[in-house]
This record gives C-alpha cells, sequence and structure tokens, in this order.
C-alpha cells in the first residue's frame, strides 16, 4: 500500500502524529518520533493490545510498527451521548477487573516521557514507592527542579506507603496515563483509549488522574461504581494517587505544579 495524503493532526508532547490516506481507501493514524529511545513505540503497542484484550471495541487496533513509528485504525471523532461517560465507566471497571500479573510489568518496559521504571513487585507500595515516588524525588534532585523538602518528603512517604490506609486489591490493568486527552468519543459517542502507559497497579490511580486534570462527568464515576464498587474512602485517597503525575508535570514544566504536589503531600498525611 501506498499513502497518497498526509495531514498533520494533533499528537501528544513527545511524538508527531498525522492522518494517512491510502491508495485502497482506507484512512490510518500514524505517530513518528525523530528519536525514541529503544522499544519506545513496541511498548505502546504491545500496551494498546493489552487493554483490547479487555475492551475490543473501545482500543484501535495497532495496524504496523516500526523503530520509529506506530499505524494505528483510524477513529473518526464525534460528540458524546447521554451514555459515553456511563459507558465509559463500566468499559474501564471491565479493564481493571482484567487483572494483571502483578504490580509493574512482566516485561520491565519503562513508561511514560521520563521513562518511569515498572519493575515487577508484589506489593501496590513496592511498586509505587519504587517505581514512581523514587525515581521521581531522583529526578527532581539531580535536575533541580523539586525543592529539596519536596523530595525529602517524597523519599520519606516511600518508605511509609504500606502504612496507608490503601484498600489491599490485586493489581488492576491499568491504562495508566487516562486524562481526557487520552479519550477519544467517536463517532455514536463511542468510547476510544489511546496513549497508554499501562502497568498493572491500583485502580484507583486511573480515577485519580481522570479527576486531577478533569473532562469526565460524575456518570463515569457511578457507573463504575455499579459495576466494580469502590472501597470506602477513595475519593480522600485520589491526592495519593496524584503525586506521581503531579511531580512529572512539576519537573516538566515548573510552574504550580510543584505547589500542587506539596498539598498532595499534606492530604496525603492527614489519611
Amino acid at each position: 500500500m501506498k499513502v497518497v495524503r498526509r495531514a498533520r493532526v494533533r499528537g501528544g508532547d513527545v511524538a508527531e502524529a498525522f492522518r494517512l490516506e491510502l491508495d485502497d481507501g482506507r484512512r490510518v493514524f500514524a505517530k513518528t518520533h525523530r528519536d525514541p529511545r529503544p522499544g519506545f513505540f513496541d511498548t505502546e503497542a504491545a500496551d494498546l493490545a493489552w487493554l483490547r484484550e479487555a475492551a475490543p471495541s473501545s482500543v484501535p487496533s495497532v495496524l504496523a510498527v516500526g523503530a520509529g513509528w506506530l499505524v494505528l485504525e483510524w477513529i473518526d471523532e464525534g460528540p458524546p451521548t447521554a451514555e459515553t461517560d456511563p459507558d465509559l465507566g463500566r468499559m474501564l471497571a471491565a479493564v481493571h477487573r482484567a487483572g494483571a500479573a502483578g504490580f509493574g510489568r512482566s516485561d520491565r518496559r519503562t513508561t511514560g516521557s521520563r521513562g518511569l521504571p515498572n519493575e515487577p513487585v508484589d506489593t501496590w507500595a513496592e511498586a509505587f514507592g519504587r517505581n514512581r515516588l523514587l525515581p521521581l524525588a531522583r529526578l527532581g534532585r539531580d535536575t533541580s527542579t523539586l525543592e529539596p523538602s519536596t523530595v525529602a518528603r517524597l523519599e520519606s512517604l516511600a518508605t511509609r506507603l504500606d502504612r496507608l490506609p490503601v484498600p489491599l486489591e490485586p493489581p488492576a490493568r491499568l491504562h495508566g496515563d487516562l486524562w481526557a486527552g487520552n479519550r477519544l468519543v467517536g463517532i455514536g459517542g463511542r468510547n476510544w483509549l489511546v496513549d497508554p502507559a499501562a502497568h498493572g497497579g491500583h485502580r484507583e490511580f486511573d480515577l485519580a488522574m481522570m479527576d486531577l486534570f478533569g473532562g469526565f462527568g460524575e456518570a463515569c464515576v457511578r457507573a463504575y461504581d455499579e459495576v466494580f464498587p469502590l472501597a470506602a474512602g477513595w475519593r480522600e485517597r485520589l491526592p495519593l494517587h496524584q503525586l506521581a503525575p503531579l511531580a512529572v508535570h512539576a519537573i516538566k514544566f515548573g510552574g504550580g505544579y510543584e505547589a500542587a504536589t506539596v498539598r498532595a503531600l499534606d492530604a496525603t498525611d492527614r489519611l
């Protein structure tokens, strides 16, 4: 097949994205990267396939992947309907319930723009401490993008996660970067999940990401809770789960994200 037309479309912050028209009449979505780290698009392709196992009608299929590019089926976007958010809640519950082999990733591949580790471990506390809080504290210290006091608090928290009132649950199959820009609404109000940073983790993490940056209705949470009831106090634990994305944003963008990280640490101290 040959590409007969190419148009740039919105994409992530580390790759370029295009709509390609092929000589057989198909349209596809392509992402490219000028200097990807090893396995960059292979990891995303694996993530999409893993999520697609649990939600085959809500994750685009991978058509081709190479060292510096990824091709997916094209999704025509459309307006949401009254059922879009409830459908997302039910679909996300099914994805989470599909589970993972453990916390982290069995292939140990890093994810996210900062290449955070996903070493396989036995508990959520180990995973969140070793794979998220401690690496981010080191990065914040090494780049001088986090205040020493914030670094120290992240490191201290990593040592006592197992004493926090976080319900013990089997590892969920997480999207891992579920903000509104990574949920597409297609024709008929259908939900599509894209750009994952998938791993096995606590299911409250995906909900915390959704809450952090907004764009999801309360009907989504209600539908999720009806299918896969959340443990008491989950809303109070959201700042804990938001610490990693807030710290990432503080390291990448500065601004008010460090203050938000400190507020999340304060809220976590009150658990």
